[in-house]
């Protein structure tokens, strides 16, 4: 009698512990509904990657995204700003990608106030000038 007793208390504790388990599983699982995920015109629209460089950003975080620039100059441009500015020049790689793919389909000048980003222009092609 006593081991029937203690089989029905191991299987009594055993579904109790698989019960703990499911509902674990459960909100664990839960979490991870609102995880969306992109269509193919998702990402023909916003290719992975382009939207990295933001205004404000710093020099050295500029760097750490898309490396060094392939030209530094200093600019003065006194109906846009005061003083000098340097521009950053990341020459296009890939000029044949339909999409905007950062830098790598079209040249991008950055300039920088000090240590910050403050302007992003793209570079137009001879044909849309």
């Amino acid at each position: 009698m006593k081991k029937v007793k203690k089989w029905a208390r191991k299987e009594n504790n055993l579904q109790g512990f698989n019960i703990f388990l499911l509902i674990i599983l459960l909100v664990t699982a839960g979490g991870c509904a609102d995880i969306a995920v992109p269509t193919p015109k998702d990402i023909i629209e916003k290719p992975i990657g382009t939207e990295s460089i933001k205004i404000g950003m710093t020099k050295e975080k500029v760097i750490e995204l898309w490396g060094e620039p392939d030209q530094i100059n200093m600019v003065e441009n006194e109906t846009k700003w005061q003083g000098i500015r340097e521009e950053w020049v990341y020459r296009a790689r890939y000029s044949t990608i339909p999409v905007d793919a950062g830098y790598l389909s079209k040249t991008k000048k950055l300039y920088f106030d000090g240590n910050n980003l403050t302007n992003i222009v793209e570079e137009k092609k001879e044909t849309e000038k």
